[in-house]
């Protein structure tokens, strides 16, 4: 669920005639403040991106599914439910037990922090390891590998 202060930001965005692209990126940048704070992680910021996207729609951004060709069919399928969701009226809160169980999904994808940097630097510090390796690897036999 958005915050309210981003709920206001997005429809002040919408009142002043910009795009709801514009709209959208409130919840998007949302979420990737989530991500600093460690309320959960995300796997890339692609996912970032994708979850703040899909909060927008169904908070009732007006932001239609991606073109064919752009996205997968699963994909589209995806953002036109969670844009059909954000035109419905809402009748009552999400259970409680699939809330939690949201979240603890969401948790599970965090890393670890790196030396107070964000989620991705554990993953980009492990790829630069796993380079020096085979680098150290092929200087002691002497030989490269194809």
């Amino acid at each position: 669920m958005p915050d309210k202060e981003t709920l206001q930001r997005a429809r002040a965005d919408l009142a002043a005639g910009k795009p709801a692209s514009t709209a959208a990126g409130e919840f998007v940048k949302e979420e990737m403040d989530h991500i600093r704070e460690g309320k959960h992680g995300a796997r890339s910021r692609k996912q970032a991106v994708a979850i703040g996207l899909s909060e927008a729609r169904r908070a009732g951004i007006p932001l239609g599914p991606p073109p064919r060709g752009s996205a997968s069919a699963r994909t589209r399928k995806s953002a036109a439910r969670d844009a059909r969701a954000g035109k419905r009226r809402r009748r009552k809160a999400p259970s409680r037990r699939r809330s939690r169980s949201a979240l603890a999904a969401l948790k599970r994808e965090g890393r670890p922090k790196l030396r107070g940097r964000g989620s991705g630097a554990r993953a980009s510090a492990l790829r630069g390891a796993r380079t020096r390796a085979g680098r150290l690897r092929r200087s002691r036999t002497g030989r490269r590998r194809h």
